[in-house]
Formats: structure tokens, C-alpha cells, sequence
């Protein structure tokens, strides 16, 4: 028995079957499911999970009738054409000593499709079809559906179901009165609002026999308002128990919810101690998910005694060897989800392929392949931010030599700026994770080493990953002692006042905002973060909802940007309204479509329109710019004119708005060519 996760790394017995390990890869849909040619795709995803060591790995979600699509054609479950073809996924993932559920997910209101169904005829926030209520006929039928797509997944080779009763989908809906007004059995009181979840457990039960794993997903704070209480919820899990569910996995918010629950500000194992108090409540195992993301993590919320089981989703993308480094006691080499949502949850909504940011691999398995070279070559990297890091790592994998030469004493590059904006502390697990691949692969690294042509001659190839500087507006008196750019913001290399206008409002300028926002990281307090969102204890609150109290700002900060409309419209789309929120929770001050006239001993002086009316002067102690960056391409003609074999990637090639996804991505599949 390994010693450094014992109760992790234990495994468990369900009665009828095992489980190698305390690990569930929780449900998160790749798009990958949607259409059958993707199957062998999906197969090979799962199985490098499985062979990674998950106990039991849960799909994204498949609608048990065609009412409850995602959207259009996407994945399902009502027939046996449908079962047939999963027989790959589940052969796969067998063959590597694993285990899989299906998840089976009713969408109700979130339907993106006209014929969408609900409890009653309310439509979400987010979506603009209105669903229409369904009739008790059309329940008791949707409850069967539910009993044969479990029965057709067993016929496809699953070990397992998972019934999706959380994130504010079908289910979900029933459950709550925020989205259910009926007065017929299935609605009216908290009892019949119930009938809905526990008849489809009971029915999923009664179809596929005692031996077949059944795990119900429950909402555990719904996090809206009119949503369940904590009675109501202990009251479902306890009948959920008793219908016949073997396991009972967290959910935490729903889709609409005004409070944030995976991205990277929310603290780790936020929402681990809600898991707990329910588990002590019913006697089927708990399994606890959101924000666990590293095996300390995870062992000390088993180390409670209450909670069994741990479900994480991301993190399985991030590194599909997670389990395996936990069992060897190297969890250090783990390649750490940093909850950035922008290859994953941001792509799901934007009706792409999920794959990771710190993984370009995920998803792509068949597809990005880094096989040993069978010519090793000398290749130089020059930078080491995101780009260069991963040009380095994955050509070093591939059996290359690798020399990676960086100016600055640390490597990270804009990652290192990152992981000091409150929020975005895990950014330096990114960093962490970069520095031990770097050793254990052999790179030889050379850092405060500003390389130039004549260093990089007699290597076979040169990548060129040497990052952006800070773009320098055109504004008289740009040079002003008050004028701060973010690097020397963020890094404190300057001492910055209590009034501060912050020139851009892109990402990095919404980042430098919230840095100068917080006096510390909200992350690093969770009763602390609990208040800036309203989140409560007290069970008799509907929706786990208390009116929030955010912390004062230590400074007074103005955000503007030149063009008009919203600030923050190009962030991204789950994480944008988090930030736009933690913003005027703030009070920060947000001007848009400004012309900047000029900064002087007196301020930042303004106007607007190109007539430049309504001028002013922001009487401020600091100006802080954040418009944007250029690429760093002084050594492309000198290393083009050596004759020498080059490649120009990630902020070197494009500067824009900082991309780390695309710079990784280009890193990987360089030298996956090279």
C-alpha cells in the first residue's frame, strides 16, 4: 500500500464490485461524444485515463430522449444503435484495468433547441428558448427513459450510470421552486418536487438489476435564489439512498448561479465541508468534487472520516497520469489544473472540442503524438514563458537535446506576473511544474543569459519563444513620474498611491484592477471568500444565499478603455462575469470610449468622442498601463541571416492579448514535428 495518499490510494469495495483507488474522473462533456466518427477519439481519451489509474471514470453527458439534447444531435442514449457504438469506449477502457459510468444528462431548460421541456414553463437566463412544461404523462415518461438508457448503457459496456440531478439541469429543475410551479404530483411541496428525482433512481435501479453501479450527481447548494435548503437536500439524498443509488457525487451551483464555483479564484476544496456534512447524514458513499486539484489536497479531505470518495473533472485533463505520480509519491511532476476554464468549460460553450491549456494533448490523443525522435537533434529555446517552456519540455520528451536560454532569473515569463494577481495563485503550479520537467528531462537551462545570434550558431533548430515587452501608448507625458506599466505593478517594483487609473481594459488590465483591489488574496481565506459572494452555512437559506459583503478596496481605481461599450466583453465566457463582478464589488470606476489627452502633474486628463468633449482630469497618484503588447523579435533576422533552421512561436509570433493557450498549444506541436 502506497504511503504517501493512503486513503486515496486504497481501494474500495462497493459490495458487488471494487474500485482500484478512491479516484472518480468526474463528468466533463469534449464534444467528442456528440458524433460517432469521434468514438475511436473519445476511446483513446478515456483510456489514457484509465490507464493513468482513475477508479472509476464518468462521461459527459448522454440525454436519455431527444427533449433533452444539449442541443441538436448531440450525445444520446435511447437506442441500441447508440449502445452498440460505446462498446469501443468501454473495451478501451477495461483493456487498461479501469472502470466507466455513463452520465446520463436531461438538459430540461438549458435544451439549446426550441422543443426544450421543464417543470414549468420558465425560461433560464442563459438560454433563449423557452421550455415548455412538461405533462404528467410526459414525466412518467421521461422517467422511463431515464430506466432504458441505463439499461442500453450496461448493453454498451458500462460499469455504471451517473443521473445528472444537479447544475440546475432537468432534475435539478423539479427540485427546486425557483423553476417549479406546478401543483400536481410532481410539484407544490418540497415532498413532490422530490418524486421526480428519486422515481427515476428507483425505475434506473428496477432496470438494471442489484450489480450495476447507479451514482446520483445532487445539487448540494444550488447557489440561486428560491433554491433548495439543506433539509430539503438531506431529505433527497436520504430517499435517493433508499431508491437504490450506490454512490452520491457533489454538485454545487447552477449554470445561472451568481457565484463562482471552479474557476481559479474560488479556494481549493471550497465546497469539501458541505460534501462532509451531508455524508455524515446518509450511509452510501460521498464523493467530493470542485476545486480538488492536487493529492494533499484530496487525502486531507478524506482524512475527515466522513467523505469516501474524491470526483475531479479537470484535473484528469490537465494530467491523465495523475493517479499514477500520486502512487509513486511524485505528485510534484504533476502537471496541475489551474481552473482556468479557457481550453475547457470556455470551449464547451462555445461549442468546441475540450481539450487544456497546460494540456494541449487532451482531447487530441490520436491526433498530438509525441513520439521518440529517431534522430535526436540540438535545439535551442530562447524564453522561457509558456511557449518556450513547452517547445522545451515536450521536444526534451521526444529525446532531443535541449539548451533553453532565458534573460530574466526565473523562468515563467507572463505566468510569472499571473500567479500574483489575487485569484490567480495557481498559476505558479504551472510554473512548479515547468521547473521539475526541466530537471528531470535534463534541459540545460541558462537563465540570465540574453542569447544572441552567435550563441544559437551549430544547433540543428532554434525556436524563438523570447515573449512581448509592454506596448507604449502615444500619450503626452507618457514618461510621467505617476505612469507605472503592469510588469512593475504587479511584481512591486514600484511603490503605487490610494488613487490609481489603470489605461486598458483588456485581461491584463481587469487582472491589474483586481490586484490593486485586494490588500490579500482572496484565495487564501475561504470564510473570507464566502463573504465576498454571499455564500452561507445556514441551512435554512434557500439556495445556500446570504446577501454578500465584499471587502473594502485598499485604493480608489478607475478602469478605462478607448473603445466604447462594456469593459470586459472580451473575456472569457465563464470566467468574464466572475471578474466583471469581483470589479464592482469593488467599486472600481469603468469608463469607456476615452480619448487620453495628456498626464501631468495634475493627472490623467480625458475626453471623448472625437470631438473630445467633456474633458476632464482624473486627479490620480498613479497611472497604471495595461494597452496591450509587441513582440520581441530582435534576434529573427539575425538567427533568419545564420542559415540556422528557426521557428517563431507564442508571443513572439503574436503578441495581441496574451494567449497562453495558443502559445502551449504551439510549443507542443513544434516539437511534435521537430
Amino acid at each position: 500500500m502506497p504511503t504517501a495518499f493512503p486513503r486515496l490510494l486504497a481501494p474500495f469495495d462497493l459490495g458487488f464490485t471494487t474500485l482500484r483507488n478512491r479516484v472518480i474522473m468526474g463528468s466533463m462533456h469534449t464534444g467528442l461524444e456528440d458524433r460517432a466518427r469521434d468514438i475511436p477519439r473519445l476511446a483513446e481519451f478515456y483510456a489514457e485515463r484509465a490507464r493513468g489509474g482513475v477508479g472509476l471514470i464518468i462521461t459527459g453527458g448522454f440525454s436519455p430522449n431527444r427533449e433533452g439534447w444539449l442541443m441538436p444531435f448531440a450525445a444520446q442514449m435511447f437506442a441500441q444503435r447508440h449502445a452498440v457504438r460505446q462498446r469501443a469506449v468501454t473495451d478501451a477502457v477495461h483493456a487498461e484495468g479501469g472502470k466507466i459510468a455513463l452520465q446520463l444528462l436531461h438538459a430540461g431548460r438549458y435544451s439549446y433547441h426550441p422543443f426544450s421541456v421543464s417543470a414549468s414553463a420558465i425560461k433560464a437566463p442563459i438560454n433563449p428558448f423557452r421550455p415548455r412544461a412538461l405533462s404528467d404523462r410526459g414525466v412518467r415518461r421521461t422517467i422511463r427513459d431515464f430506466a432504458t438508457a441505463a439499461k442500453l448503457a450496461r448493453i454498451g459496456g458500462y460499469d455504471g450510470v451517473e443521473i445528472m440531478g444537479g447544475e440546475g439541469y432537468l432534475i435539478n429543475q423539479f427540485l427546486a421552486e425557483r423553476t417549479n410551479k406546478r401543483t400536481d404530483a410532481w410539484g407544490g411541496t418540497p415532498e413532490k418536487r422530490r418524486r421526480f428525482a428519486v422515481e427515476i433512481v428507483r425505475e434506473t435501479r428496477a432496470a438494471v438489476g442489484p450489480d450495476f453501479i447507479i451514482v446520483f450527481r445532487l445539487s448540494m447548494a444550488d447557489l440561486v435564489e428560491d433554491g433548495q435548503t439543506w433539509d430539503q437536500i438531506v431529505t433527497l439524498a436520504q430517499e435517493v439512498e433508499a431508491a437504490g443509488a450506490t454512490i452520491i457525487n457533489t454538485d454545487i451551483g447552477w449554470h445561472e448561479a451568481r457565484v463562482p464555483t471552479i474557476v481559479t479564484s474560488v479556494p481549493r476544496a471550497a465546497f469539501a465541508d458541505v460534501t462532509e456534512r451531508l455524508a455524515r447524514e446518509v450511509s452510501i458513499p460521498v464523493a467530493a468534487a470542485n476545486r480538488i486539484n492536487m493529492p494533499e489536497v484530496a487525502e486531507e479531505v478524506l482524512s475527515r472520516g466522513a467523505t469516501q470518495l474524491i470526483a475531479m473533472a479537470r484535473p484528469m485533463l490537465a494530467d491523465p497520469e495523475w493517479v499514477r505520480k500520486a502512487e509513486a509519491g511524485t505528485p510534484d511532476l504533476i502537471n496541475t489544473c489551474i481552473a482556468c476554464n479557457q481550453a475547457c468549460l470556455d470551449h464547451t460553450f462555445q461549442r468546441k472540442e475540450v481539450t487544456c491549456l497546460v494540456n494541449p494533448r487532451a482531447g487530441r490523443e490520436t491526433e498530438l503524438v509525441l513520439l521518440p525522435t529517431k534522430r535526436a537533434k540540438r535545439v535551442a529555446v530562447v524564453g522561457a514563458g509558456p511557449a518556450g517552456l513547452s517547445a522545451a519540455v515536450s521536444a526534451a520528451r521526444r529525446g532531443h537535446s535541449v539548451t533553453l536560454f532565458e534573460s530574466h532569473s526565473v523562468i515563467g515569463g507572463q505566468f510569472g506576473i499571473a500567479q500574483r494577481i489575487p485569484g490567480k495563485e495557481e498559476f505558479a503550479e504551472t510554473i512548479r511544474y515547468f521547473t521539475r520537467q526541466l530537471e528531470l528531462l535534463g534541459v540545460d537551462v541558462h537563465l540570465n543569459t540574453r542569447a544572441s545570434a552567435s550563441d544559437l550558431a551549430g544547433f540543428d533548430d532554434v525556436v524563438l519563444a523570447t515573449g512581448v515587452v509592454p506596448r507604449v501608448p502615444s500619450i503626452e507625458g507618457i514618461d510621467h513620474p505617476s505612469v507605472i506599466s503592469y510588469p512593475d505593478a504587479v511584481l512591486g517594483r514600484r511603490e503605487i498611491g490610494e488613487r490609481v487609473a489603470v489605461i486598458g481594459a483588456g485581461g491584463i488590465g481587469v487582472d491589474v484592477s483586481e490586484f490593486l483591489t485586494h490588500a490579500t488574496s482572496p484565495t487564501l481565506d475561504l470564510e473570507e471568500w464566502k463573504r465576498e459572494w454571499g455564500v452561507t452555512d445556514d441551512p435554512a437559506a434557500p439556495g445556500a444565499l446570504t446577501r454578500p459583503q465584499p471587502s473594502p478596496s485598499p485604493r480608489e481605481v478607475t478602469l478605462l478603455q478607448r473603445k466604447p461599450g462594456r469593459i470586459g466583453a472580451g473575456l472569457g465566457t465563464t470566467t468574464g462575469w466572475v471578474h466583471r463582478a469581483s470589479l464592482k464589488h469593488k467599486r472600481v470606476t469603468e469608463i469607456s470610449g476615452v480619448n487620453y489627452e495628456r498626464i501631468d502633474d495634475a493627472g490623467l486628463h480625458i475626453s471623448f468622442g472625437p470631438e473630445r468633449k467633456d474633458a476632464r482630469v482624473l486627479a490620480v497618484d498613479n497611472i497604471v498601463v495595461c494597452a496591450g503588447q509587441e513582440s520581441v523579435r530582435d534576434l529573427v533576422d539575425d538567427v533568419a541571416a545564420s542559415g540556422v533552421a528557426f521557428h517563431v512561436i507564442g508571443g513572439a509570433d503574436v503578441a495581441g492579448e496574451l494567449d497562453a493557450k495558443r502559445a502551449i498549444d504551439q510549443g507542443t506541436r513544434l516539437a511534435a514535428r521537430l
